[in-house]
C-alpha cells in the first residue's frame, strides 16, 4: 500500500518507528507536514494540494495530529475522508478525544467507567461540585492539554477554590475530577489497535509528583490486563471513534476507570517497556483495512428525504416486549435494525429472530415519522411545532416610533443565559 503519515515532526521516535515498519514491510511511506497542505473544494472533487502541488494518490492515511494544531488538522483529515482514502483515526473521533470533557460526556453516556467528574463556570457552584464528586483532595483539569500539562491536584477545598478562581480568570475552562485514591500516583496505558489491545504498561510517579507520565519521569513496568480492563479500553476507543488509540485507565476499587482517551499515543515508552513492535501492528492492522474507508454513517444515510437513523427504546410495559425483531414489524414499517444495545453490551446487525428485552435500545434507519410514531405519546417530544399566526392586535398596532434595534442585543442576551 501507499502510505501517508500526517505528522509535523519526521525525526520524533513515534514517526521514525512507524515509517521504518511501513518500509520493512515492503509498503511505500511518506511522512507529510500537516500544516504544509491547502484543501481545495469544488462541487464533487475535494482535493489537496501539498506544498502547491496537487496531492498524489495514496491507500491510507496516518494522522498523527498535535494539539497545537488540532483544527487545521481534523479539516485536513475530513477532506481525505472525503476522498474516500482510508484514515486510521477519523476527524471525528481526533475531535471527540481530544475534548475531554466531550469525551467523558460520550462515556458516560456509554455506561463505561470514569471518575466522577464537574464542569462550572459560576464561582457559587464550586464548593457543591467540590462535594458532589467526594470533597477534597480533587483533580483540577485543564480541558486541553496533553503530557500531563494542565492537571492539578488541590489537597484542600481552600486550595481548590484558588485554582479555579486562577485558571477562570484565565478565561481557562477547567474539570474537577474525584481523586481515585487506591490510584495514587500510577496508571495504565493501553494501546489499542482495532479490536484488540495490543500492548499496555503500568505508569508510576516518582517522589512527590502524581502524575505518573512518562515525560513527568515516572517510571514504567509491562502488565497484562484481565478481560475486564481489555474490554473497557476497547470500548472507549470504539465510542470514540478511534481506531488507534492510547487509552489511559485508573485502577478503582470498583474496577476500570477511564480518564483519558489519546488520538496519537506515543510509540517510545510502551515499546521500550513491553519490548513488543508496536508500530508493526499499527501498520500491519492498517494494511489489512485499506479497503474500507471512513464513512460518515448519518451523512450517508440521512441523504433521503425523510429518513434518518434514530434510537428507539425498548421500556417496560413495551408492546414489544418479548417478541422477536422480526415479530416486532419494525421491518414492514420499513425500520431496520442496524444495532441492539443491551447495558453494556453491543449487539450489531441482530439476528431478526432476537427476542426484545426491557430496556433495550435499537440503532434503527428508516423512516423518521414512523420511527417517531414508536415514542410513547406522554414522553414524545413536540418535534414539529407549528408557526402561529401573530395577534391580530401586534399586526395592526401603531408604532408611532421607528424600534431602534441594537445589532449587540442578541449576543448581549446569549452571553448573560
Amino acid at each position: 500500500m501507499k502510505l501517508a503519515i500526517l505528522s509535523c515532526g519526521p525525526k520524533c521516535y513515534s514517526t521514525r518507528r512507524l515509517r521504518e515498519a511501513a518500509e520493512a514491510r515492503g509498503h511505500k511511506v511518506k511522512v507529510l507536514n500537516t500544516i504544509k497542505f491547502a484543501i481545495d473544494l469544488e462541487q464533487g472533487e475535494p482535493d489537496l494540494y501539498y506544498r502547491q502541488k496537487l496531492l498524489s494518490n495514496y491507500d491510507a492515511v496516518l494522522p498523527r495530529i498535535g494539539a497545537s494544531i488540532t483544527y487545521f488538522g481534523m479539516a485536513v483529515v475530513r477532506q481525505f475522508e472525503q476522498m474516500d482514502v482510508f484514515c486510521a483515526n477519523s476527524a471525528a473521533g481526533i475531535a471527540t478525544s481530544r475534548d475531554k470533557l466531550r469525551s467523558l460526556q460520550v462515556l458516560s453516556r456509554h455506561h463505561v467507567g470514569i471518575p466522577k467528574t464537574t464542569f462550572v463556570r459560576d464561582k457559587k457552584d464550586v464548593l457543591p461540585a467540590i462535594k458532589r464528586v467526594g470533597g477534597a483532595p480533587v483533580i483540577i483539569k485543564l480541558l486541553e492539554g496533553t503530557q500531563g500539562i494542565g492537571v492539578l491536584l488541590a489537597e484542600s477545598v481552600k486550595a481548590a477554590e484558588g485554582i479555579i478562581e486562577l485558571l477562570q480568570s484565565q478565561k481557562q475552562n477547567v474539570l474537577i475530577q474525584k481523586f481515585v485514591a487506591e490510584s495514587k500516583g500510577k496508571d495504565i496505558r493501553a494501546f489499542v489497535v482495532g479490536d484488540q489491545v495490543v500492548g499496555a504498561m503500568r505508569r508510576v510517579a516518582q517522589g512527590q509528583e502524581f502524575r505518573s507520565n512518562v515525560h513527568r519521569g515516572g517510571l514504567t513496568e509491562q502488565v497484562e490486563l484481565n478481560e475486564e480492563y481489555c474490554r473497557t479500553a476497547i470500548r472507549a476507543a470504539q465510542i470514540m471513534g478511534l481506531r488507534i488509540a492510547g487509552v489511559d485507565l485508573l485502577e478503582g476499587k470498583d474496577g476500570p476507570q477511564v480518564v483519558e482517551v489519546n488520538s496519537s499515543p506515543g510509540l517510545e515508552g510502551i515499546e521500550q517497556c513491553t519490548q513488543l513492535d508496536i508500530a508493526g501492528a499499527v501498520i500491519d492492522y492498517i494494511a489489512a483495512q485499506v479497503d474500507f474507508p471512513e464513512i460518515d454513517i448519518r451523512q450517508r444515510l440521512t441523504v433521503s428525504r425523510g429518513y434518518g437513523v434514530a434510537e428507539i427504546h425498548i421500556p417496560t410495559g413495551s408492546t414489544y416486549l418479548g417478541k422477536s425483531i422480526s415479530e416486532s414489524g419494525l421491518r414492514e414499517k420499513d425500520i431496520n435494525v442496524l444495532t441492539l444495545y443491551r447495558g453494556t453490551t453491543v449487539i450489531p446487525n441482530p439476528r431478526s429472530e432476537r427476542i426484545l428485552e426491557p430496556g433495550d435500545r435499537l440503532l434503527c434507519f428508516g423512516k423518521l415519522e414512523l420511527m417517531r410514531d414508536l415514542v410513547p405519546r406522554n414522553t414524545r417530544r413536540k418535534r414539529r411545532p407549528a408557526v402561529q399566526d401573530l395577534p391580530e392586535s401586534e399586526i395592526h398596532a401603531d408604532h408611532s416610533e421607528p424600534a431602534i434595534i441594537n445589532p449587540h442585543q442578541e449576543d448581549d442576551e446569549k452571553s448573560h443565559a
